[in-house]
């Protein structure tokens, strides 16, 4: 496929760990391992979109060479998630002899805390009989669900969210490389809808470069059907100051004509709290109905009644701040 063609996350995602932002501390350490060639099982750990996979990819690759993908297994653990695929692909893998210099094979299981605790707990002694001829590299979002005697057995790296302005760094190259038209309000859109989550942003701004050749935030919320933060934040201060109606029809607008999910707009309604002009107390109000009324749609509620009742709420601690 030509370079033109790929996907940008793969096109423009890092060849070495020395390119990977907003990592310093870990890809300090990894640089050091990999100088050293001693690498013990690794446990990458964090929310997703943040470097985990490149990160293991880029030791890989400074650790084989041009032979990196003789000695590198990967697997997505959500996929083969049971005891049969550690008693046999990943122990057949495990225990043949790597290919060149370096002394073992690196195993990649992607999304590890779906693995089952039965699956676990077999791949913990399989860690313990081949780690002569291979190293594991975990990644996971929840370390939690990793079981104590493979974190035990696993230096852990904990990957953090993503600054904003590392977000916009990327952005900008890309778009340099792209020659695109990206605005300052479009790079700050994009940082809004992908919650520090890179892969998100690149994905988001390639959809946006096909829609349209000058990229600004009414595209990107367009193309990442995400309403944007004045029309939510609207729709509160029109409910805060008693006009229920208008903010039921700026609801509506966002549930019918521009097809939003119920929970995606709770979860707007939640962000913009923080920014409205109301009294502390009131905002903690606020945060504890709205994780009430987020378990009720987790729980299968209807989505525009459970938000109707949201706003109604919010008009009546309007109605009580004014009386």
């Amino acid at each position: 496929m030509a370079d033109n063609h790929k996907v940008w996350v793969e096109k423009y995602r890092p060849k070495k760990l020395s390119e990977i932002v907003g990592q310093d501390n870990i890809v300090e350490r990894l640089q050091t391992f990999v100088e050293k060639e001693s690498l013990p099982h690794l446990l990458f750990a964090g929310p997703p979109g943040n470097g985990k996979t490149t990160a293991a990819l880029c030791v890989a690759k400074e650790l084989f060479g041009e032979g990196w993908r003789q000695n590198f297994l990967e697997l997505n653990a959500s996929d083969e998630r049971g005891i049969d695929t550690v008693r046999t692909r990943i122990k057949d893998y495990a225990r043949t002899r790597p290919v060149g210099d370096v002394p073992y094979k690196l195993i990649y299981l992607d999304e590890s805390d779906a693995l089952t605790s039965q699956a676990q707990h077999a791949l913990r002694r399989t860690m313990e009989m081949y780690s002569e001829t291979c190293r594991f590299i975990l990644a996971c979002n929840y370390s939690s669900k990793i079981i104590e005697p493979i974190q035990s057995r696993c230096a852990v790296f904990r990957f953090r969210r993503l600054a904003e302005e590392d977000v916009a760094e990327v952005l900008e190259r890309i778009a340099d490389e792209e020659n695109l038209d990206l605005k300052e309000d479009g790079i700050e859109a994009i940082i809004y809808v992908s919650e520090g989550d890179m892969r998100r942003a690149i994905n988001v701004l390639q959809a946006a470069s096909s829609l349209k050749g000058e990229i600004d935030e009414d595209v990107i919320y367009e193309v990442s059907a995400t309403a944007s933060p004045g029309e939510v934040k609207e729709m509160m201060k029109l409910a805060l100051e008693g006009n229920f109606e208008k903010s039921r029809k700026k609801l509506t607008d966002l549930l019918i004509d521009q097809g939003l999910a119920g929970d995606d707009i709770l979860q707007q309604i939640h962000r913009e709290i923080f920014d409205l002009d109301i009294p502390e107390p009131m905002k903690v109000k606020l945060i504890d109905r709205v994780g009430e009324f987020d378990f009720r749609l987790v729980e299968g509620a209807n989505d525009r009644i459970q938000l109707e009742a949201a706003l109604a709420h919010l008009a009546r601690l309007g109605n009580r701040m004014r009386s």
